[in-house]
């Protein structure tokens, strides 16, 4: 490898706000692991409250722009994502111009600045159509990359030009899965090529000493430990878990659930325990540092992953916390929804049901409860996908290698 491939600045609108921050870290994790490889990474973000405007997290140069004022109200990004927020609390879409404004004048100020070789943008709207709006005038190769959220939601008529725009004028799309690829067909058309490449995930082994902590204080004696980890909404399925193990405690009465995360269902959850006569079965651990989420799947029998449509059109694009079940030795019990399907393959490296099924979630569990020998055989094999398929080395290595090809091609 070079020691030197090449400048690229990162245009995203989530990314960790400061260091060990809970939100999502798979594009500093990508920015990493590109540098890893040899190139010079600079991520551009939107400010947030208590977020410093320029530092290094992890081994990545971060620069944060602002979009509002005073400072505590720039609320619109973090937290669950821009789409959970506009969802949870309307009168924030009245930021969304700010925020765009912003981001294109920031953009265009750090490319004319320093000699970048390629922008990548994560998610189309904004990031999409920012990026190419900035990637022309200052003659950027521009790479767009689709998580899969940025295509299942958005479904509004009057975005549809913008995200045509964001696709057709980039000089390569990358897309999570088979059903983010196809989403985009639907959009735009054939037209726009595309490269499939899923975001890498840390398939490191479990530490036993977390795993053993995790076990001592949630687990029980007298029956399964069923785990959940993910935003507490309902499209994510964490309701589904509760009415699941409603149904799992009459074959093992001593049965229970650790919840982590946080999100604006929590208390609802907390009533629907309380409701169901779950109150001393189901633990909210709230966020734990992502290190270590794999240790802690690992302390549970089963990891259930029930993601479900939401009303305005998401999906579950990929779903990077089934990929972390998998390496954590935990047979995995999940649906059929949005790109779950490319991770997990069906009865060889988990189960998988159809969406809000809640009595074939718990048939499943029980299958893998009372049956050591096929829990073995799909533990073995999950963990040897998520190995080979979806870790980060490989993420990081197809990315970099598609980054080389489009500033290789570019006019000189």
């Amino acid at each position: 490898m070079a020691s030197d491939f090449g400048r690229i600045l990162f245009l995203t609108s989530n990314f960790p706000r400061w260091e060990g921050d809970s939100t999502t870290p798979f594009v500093l994790h990508l920015a990493e692991d590109l540098q890893d490889l040899g190139w010079v990474i600079d991520v551009l973000a939107p400010a947030a409250p208590g977020a410093a405007a320029s530092e290094t997290i992890g081994t990545v140069a971060t620069k944060r722009f602002r979009y509002s004022w005073p400072e505590k109200t720039q609320t619109v990004c973090y937290d669950g994502g821009a789409l959970l927020n506009i969802r949870s609390e309307p009168r924030e879409r009245l930021k969304v111009p700010l925020l765009v404004g912003a981001e294109w004048w920031a953009t265009v100020r750090q490319l004319a600045r320093n000699r970048y070789d390629l922008l990548n943008s994560h998610w189309i709207l904004p990031q999409g159509f920012v990026g190419v709006m900035s990637a022309v005038p200052t003659r950027t190769p521009h790479v767009t990359t689709v998580h899969g959220g940025d295509v299942f939601s958005l479904q509004g008529r009057a975005l549809r030009p913008f995200k045509k725009l964001a696709l057709r004028g980039s000089n390569a799309v990358t897309v999570n899965s088979s059903a983010t690829s196809q989403s985009i067909d639907d959009l735009v058309g054939i037209q726009v090529k595309r490269q499939l490449i899923p975001m890498g995930t840390d398939v490191r082994d479990p530490d036993p000493q977390v795993t053993d902590s995790v076990k001592r204080q949630y687990r029980s004696e007298d029956g399964p430990l069923l785990v959940f980890v993910g935003r507490l909404v309902p499209e994510k399925g964490v309701f589904d878990v509760l009415e699941a193990l409603r149904i799992v405690k009459r074959e093992h009465p001593g049965a229970t659930a650790l919840i982590i995360g946080e999100g604006p269902s929590k208390s609802a959850l907390q009533e629907l325990a309380d409701s169901a006569g779950l109150a001393g079965s189901v633990d909210f651990a709230g966020w734990v540092n992502p290190d270590e989420v794999v240790s802690h799947m690992a302390a549970g029998d089963v990891v259930v992953g029930p993601s479900k449509p939401s009303p305005d059109g998401w999906v579950e694009a990929f779903g990077l916390t089934m990929v972390e079940a998998m390496a954590s030795g935990t047979p995995l019990v999940a649906t059929r929804s949005g790109g779950i399907p490319d991770v997990v393959l069906d009865g060889e490296t988990g189960f998988l049901v159809e969406p809000g099924r809640v009595d074939a979630i718990a048939l499943a569990i029980n299958r893998l409860v009372e049956d050591s020998a096929l829990t073995s055989r799909i533990t073995t094999a999950a963990r040897a996908r998520a190995r080979s398929h979806f870790s980060r080395e490989a993420s990081a290595a197809a990315f970099s290698d598609l980054f080389e090809t489009v500033i290789e091609s570019r006019p000189r």
